[in-house]
């Protein structure tokens, strides 16, 4: 005959986890609109949720949402952003899933970063701080980039839709140019090329010596990739202008010194203005935030896997200044950011608190 069990036997993070108040957290972090730069109410929101359950919570100088719990020999820092894209997509719950905009990009990460500190703060052996970022759609990440000048922490998670089951170690970086070319009016009959057949030629030479650099690298991670986001010609009368907006994704390592000179070079007679940069960044398996994911992983009966991302994260902004181990980790689907179809499964959500409530009692 089997012994009854004992409390203790059954003190897991499912054991304890309040489902439904998790739930209700991050639908209204949804519920509430938080584009970048539009992003007040959310952060109240926030700080009034995390104080609720037991976190020290404040809006910092640059607008962030920052909670803190526990003390300890180490301080952790849980890096989410609160802002979204624009594009309003109905709040609903239907068969399961949370139908919404920022619910995987990425209030759905930033609230399992609010549940599962609290969840593990009666267990804690260290100081944990949760941040709802401001500004994290936008070249520069102003909210990241105040809180990068913070003492840097013993580690970091970066609050990011990995997949419940998985742990992302980097992120390429980007950087955004604009080219405009300015001239006198001319004849459409007379010699020479227009201002819009030479803002072309110039993205082809651009793109032709990205496909150069990128020349023997495997994988699209560590490629330079090229994006043409803007393109317009007017005319005063008097002057012909032709404007591109570019984007370039930079993975980690490049010299970004000898890329921006050869693309001034490139560009000529033009204006040639860099708008902003930020450069790719990885971290190494072997960091001391691996394990203790891997376990909490297998724990909640998934098999663990490893993923690095094409675009940018905060972890680009944090990384280079603090140098402490750091990865990315959170529920959702990464393919839904940004897109009219973007939507969570609950399920994951609540195992990716347990996930991390594990890992954080664990450190």
């Amino acid at each position: 005959m089997e012994s009854p069990s004992s409390p203790e036997a059954d003190d897991t993070p499912a054991s304890r986890q309040d489902t439904r108040a998790d739930i209700a957290l991050l639908q209204r972090l949804v519920e509430i609109p938080s584009t970048s730069g539009n992003e007040h109410a959310a952060v109240v929101e926030l700080c009034r949720q995390m104080a609720g359950r037991g976190l020290r919570a404040e809006i910092d100088s640059a607008g962030n949402a920052v909670g803190t719990i526990g003390s300890g020999p180490r301080h952790i820092v849980l890096l989410g952003h609160i802002d979204t894209v624009p594009g309003e997509i109905p709040v609903r719950v239907e068969d399961g899933i949370l139908h919404g905009r920022g619910s995987v990009d990425a209030k759905g990460p930033l609230a399992t970063f609010a549940a599962a500190t609290a969840l593990a703060a009666p267990r804690l052996n260290a100081q944990v701080t949760v941040v709802g970022a401001v500004g994290e759609e936008t070249m520069g990440s102003p909210g990241a980039t105040q809180v990068a000048t913070w003492p840097a922490p013993d580690l970091c998670v970066i609050g990011e839709p990995s997949g419940w089951d998985a742990v992302c170690l980097g992120y390429r970086g980007s950087v955004s140019l604009d080219y405009t070319l300015r001239q006198a009016c001319r004849h459409a009959a007379g010699p020479g090329d227009s201002v819009a057949e030479q803002a072309i030629g110039f993205w082809n030479a651009l793109t032709a010596e990205m496909d150069h650099r990128n020349d023997g690298t495997t994988g699209t991670f560590a490629t330079l990739s090229p994006g043409l986001r803007a393109f317009n010609t007017e005319t005063d009368g008097l002057f012909d202008t032709a404007t591109l907006a570019i984007g370039i994704r930079l993975p980690p390592g490049v010299d970004t010194v000898d890329l921006l000179a050869s693309i001034r070079s490139l560009a000529g007679d033009a204006d040639f203005r860099i708008n902003g940069l930020q450069e790719g960044y990885r971290s190494d398996k072997r960091s001391a935030l691996v394990p203790p994911f891997l376990r909490a992983i297998r724990a909640e009966g998934g098999t663990p896997r490893f993923t690095v991302k094409l675009g940018t994260s905060d972890m680009t902004v944090v990384g280079p200044a603090w140098r402490c181990p750091v990865v990315a980790y959170g529920p959702g689907d990464a393919a839904l950011d940004h897109t009219p179809e973007e939507r969570i499964v609950l399920d994951d959500y609540l195992r990716a608190v347990r996930v991390l409530s594990r890992v954080l009692e664990s450190l």
